[in-house]
């Protein structure tokens, strides 16, 4: 799903196992935009980030194997 631009705090499923993630960063690399995410639970402190790169469209970007959780789902 693709949506105007990621930002910090949105929240991410994961496709592959239905998991919540939250962006907790989102950069720039020359031509390239990254997001950062961790696993949304308790022990989310201790869990790896992990690096998605930001797939740019007409209708807007999106991260790849991720679903935007936050339009309805709520």
């Amino acid at each position: 799903m693709a949506v105007k631009l990621v930002q910090m705090g949105q929240v991410w499923r994961k496709d592959d196992d239905g998991q919540d993630y939250l962006v907790t960063k989102v950069y720039n690399e020359v031509f390239s935009q990254y997001a950062v995410l961790r696993p949304a639970e308790v022990t989310a402190p201790d869990a790896p980030t992990v690096k998605v790169k930001v797939a740019k469209a007409a209708v807007g970007v999106a991260l790849p194997g991720f679903t935007f959780t936050q339009d309805g789902s709520f």
